[in-house]
C-alpha cells in the first residue's frame, strides 16, 4: 500500500469511529477521542462528560469497545484511556451534539443558536462560531452563522488551536448540520504581541544623577555670612583686607600720583597709604588699574 493510501484509509478510520462513538456514548456525554499509535498498541483517549458511563458496572462497556475496536476496525491491541472533561461549555464536540439536541426538541434555531453562544462565550473562550445548516425556514436550505470574539480561519493554526465540533439534528423535512468552532481561553494567538515595561534596578535609581527639574525645582541656599559688630577687633582686621580685595587685585603696575600717598618704613618693610583709605600696604604691591 502506497503512502497517500495508507493516509486515506487512517483519516477514514478515524471518522468511522468517531462517529461510533457519538452513537454509543451519547448518554455519556461524548466529548471526541485522540488517537495515538505506539509500538506497544493503539492508545485511544475518550473524552466524556461522565467518564463512569463509558467504563461500565465491573468495565463491561469498555472491554466491549474495545473488542470493537480490535474486530470491526482491525486496530493492534487497542487500549482506551478514558478523561473527564472539566468544562463542557469548552468542548466543542458536546456543544454540538447539545445544540442539535435541542433543535430536535423543537426548540427554534435562531434561539438555541444564540443561547449556546452566550453560555460558550461566558465560560471564558477566546472566540466562537457556530454554523447551522439545512432546511430551516422554508423549502430550500440556507445556513446561519452565529459569530463572537476572534476566530481562526487559514493556515496552521486554524487546524491545531481551534477545537472543532459536528452533529446533526433529524427534523421531519430533513436533516440539520451543526458545526461549533471553538478557541480555548489558553490558547496564544499568533501575531498579538505586548508592550511592557523595563524593570529599572534600585542600585541604578539610587546612582542616577539629578536632572535638570530637579535642579531648577530646588535652587541653591544662599550663604548668609556672619555678622561681625562694628568697632570689634574681628571687624578691623576683615574690613581693610576686603577693601583692599575688591580695589587691588593683582596686575599691571599703578602709579598714584604725587602726593596722594604717605609712606612709612614698618620693621623692614616699605608701606604706604593712598589717599581716600585708613589702612597700610607694602609698596611693592601691584596695584589694579584705575578705570576711566
Amino acid at each position: 500500500m502506497g503512502v497517500e493510501r495508507k493516509f486515506v484509509k487512517n483519516g477514514l478510520d478515524k471518522a468511522q469511529m468517531a462517529e461510533y462513538f457519538s452513537r454509543q456514548l451519547e448518554r455519556a456525554g461524548y466529548g471526541g477521542m485522540n488517537i495515538n499509535r505506539t509500538p506497544m498498541g493503539t492508545q485511544v483517549t475518550i473524552f466524556a462528560e461522565k467518564p463512569g458511563m463509558i467504563i461500565g458496572k465491573g468495565g463491561k462497556t469498555i472491554h466491549r469497545l474495545t473488542h470493537d475496536l480490535e474486530t470491526v476496525f482491525h486496530l493492534d491491541n487497542p487500549q482506551i484511556d478514558v478523561q473527564e472533561v472539566k468544562i463542557p461549555e469548552l468542548n466543542a464536540q458536546m456543544m454540538a451534539s447539545r445544540l442539535a439536541a435541542a433543535i430536535e426538541r423543537g426548540l427554534y434555531f435562531r434561539k438555541a443558536g444564540h443561547n449556546m453562544l452566550r453560555r460558550i462565550m461566558e465560560a471564558g473562550a477566546l472566540g466562537c462560531e457556530i454554523d447551522i445548516a439545512g432546511k430551516l425556514t422554508g423549502p430550500r436550505k440556507r445556513t446561519e452563522k452565529f459569530v463572537a470574539g476572534n476566530m481562526l480561519h487559514a493556515g496552521n493554526p486554524a487546524m491545531e488551536l481551534v477545537d472543532k465540533g459536528f452533529a446533526i439534528a433529524i427534523k421531519k423535512l430533513g436533516i440539520i448540520g451543526c458545526r461549533v468552532r471553538i478557541v480555548p481561553p489558553s490558547v496564544k494567538l499568533p501575531g498579538r504581541f505586548m508592550i511592557t515595561q523595563k524593570a529599572v534596578p534600585e542600585v541604578a535609581r539610587e546612582t542616577k544623577p539629578a536632572s535638570i527639574e530637579h535642579l531648577v525645582k530646588e535652587p541653591a541656599k544662599p550663604q548668609v555670612a556672619e555678622t561681625v559688630a562694628p568697632g570689634s577687633a574681628q571687624s578691623a582686621e576683615t574690613q581693610p583686607q576686603e577693601a583692599g580685595k575688591e580695589q587691588f587685585q593683582t596686575g599691571s603696575e599703578f602709579k598714584s600720583p604725587e602726593g596722594s600717598a604717605e609712606e612709612r618704613i614698618h620693621g623692614d618693610v616699605k608701606e604706604h597709604k593712598h589717599a581716600g583709605f585708613d589702612y597700610w600696604h607694602p609698596a611693592m604691591r601691584i596695584h589694579k588699574k584705575e578705570e576711566i
